[in-house]
């Protein structure tokens, strides 16, 4: 009788265990950011370490903001060179002006509709009527104190 209550505990853990994954894997699928599908008008623009913009606009079926890199990246004009990280894309170089944090606290941000971007290029969906900055901006210590 014990061995069958050891074997009955052992099967409600692992019932409860899968149940609280399941719950996982839906509460983050429902919170992580929605890319909608279909045409979307777009306007990103590059601004570099001079101040100097460069704005490229049209339609995309991308859905993030790394996949309309790609397909701007594919048609010319534009480049941009990256790496994978622990939290997505880092980019390291926007049409040519590498940024390098280590070397001077260069990085290069992402802005959505004027505001500081929540997400990497690879999750930042693309909506429709969405304008994009990729802003070449320098960190100095003490400023977040300013902010």
């Amino acid at each position: 009788m014990e061995k069958k209550s050891n074997t009955l505990k052992i099967v409600s853990a692992i019932l409860v265990l899968a149940i609280a994954i399941g719950a996982l894997v839906l509460v983050f699928q429902k919170n992580r950011p929605a890319a909608s599908e279909g045409t979307k008008a777009y306007t990103l623009t590059v601004v570099d370490d001079q101040g100097t913009e460069k704005a490229y606009s049209g339609k995309t079926d991308a859905e993030f903001l790394s996949d309309l890199m790609d397909e701007l990246a594919a048609a010319g004009d534009f480049s941009y060179e990256g790496s994978k990280s622990d939290y997505g894309l880092y980019i390291e170089a926007v049409n040519g002006l590498r940024a390098d944090y280590d070397a001077d606290g260069a990085y290069w941000s992402i802005y959505v509709n004027g505001e500081y971007g929540q997400y990497g290029a690879d999750a930042q969906p693309v909506a429709d009527g969405d304008a994009y900055s990729l802003v070449y901006e320098v960190y100095q210590a003490g400023e977040e104190a300013a902010n």
